[in-house]
């Protein structure tokens, strides 16, 4: 009995919990739920995440003025790989929202006091290394493609790339690598920060919950990571200033297809 019960727990671990399948109704249910929930305490969501258009801000003007202008895009684009990271003071704002309880400022930063701590921060090391990978490729790309880059403007970068053959190339190996990157970070950060702030299951059992998810609901789930993107860019649009309202609707709605995924 006490080697099945074993065996039980390890395979639960191996292939995390079970999850629901869900529909493309649920898609927006979750963005109507999450949009809700930023009506209900904006304060709260824009004190959160007012960090993540000036620290884009701060990437934009910083590259602008370096050499490394052709980084500009690849930062822009994987910075979203740190979006999940971001919002998980906005996961516990809707966990005590959805319970009846009321919700202050500080309880959104609850995640510290959070048993799954370490897990959390492994995790966030984890997409982190995720998005130095993706930039190092995007460098190698551009060096491979098109060769050292003179330091210049965006304008005349941007003028290079979209009017040369070796700049669509990049164009379109870019694309693909970043694509590589971001469903992989994807896959890992579903479902996987908001059951462990909820649950503080172990890491692996975590990730591989989210990794399920998507293997259940393949369509739903990239409507739902397109979903995301398309959003992301929106938000980005006039200096990401957008960012402050999708991020927090995006984090509160993660919540709630994290609810509906997982029983």
């Amino acid at each position: 009995m006490v080697e099945q019960a074993l065996s039980t727990s390890m395979t639960a671990g191996e292939r995390g919990l079970a999850v629901r399948r869900i529909t493309m109704q649920d898609i927006p249910d979750a963005l109507g739920r999450g949009w809700a929930d930023f009506l209900a305490m904006p304060t709260h969501a824009l004190f959160l995440v007012v960090i993540y258009p000036v620290v884009g801000l701060l990437l934009a003007a910083a590259t602008a003025s370096a050499d490394i202008v052709p980084l500009l895009f690849p930062l822009v684009a994987g910075f979203a790989l740190l979006g999940p990271v971001a919002a998980i003071g906005l996961y516990e704002v809707s966990r005590r929202r959805e319970r009846g309880e009321p919700v202050t400022a500080s309880d959104a930063f609850g995640v510290v006091r959070s048993p799954a701590l370490p897990a959390i921060v492994e995790l966030a090391a984890l997409l982190a290394i995720i998005f130095v990978a993706w930039l190092v490729a995007a460098m190698v790309l551009e060096r491979a493609i098109i060769g050292p880059t003179r330091a210049g403007s965006i304008v005349d970068f941007v003028t290079g790339v979209l009017t040369t053959s070796d700049g669509w190339t990049l164009i379109v190996a870019g694309h693909a690598v970043g694509f590589v990157f971001a469903a992989l970070s994807f896959a890992i950060g579903a479902v996987s920060f908001p059951l462990l702030l909820d649950r503080g299951t172990d890491l692996r059992t975590a990730v591989m919950t989210s990794v399920r998810a998507i293997r259940e609901n393949p369509k739903v789930m990239a409507a739902w990571a397109l979903t995301i993107a398309v959003l992301m860019a929106a938000g980005s649009v006039f200096f990401f200033i957008g960012l402050a309202i999708v991020l927090p609707v995006l984090g509160h709605a993660t919540w709630h297809m994290y609810r509906k995924l997982v029983p």
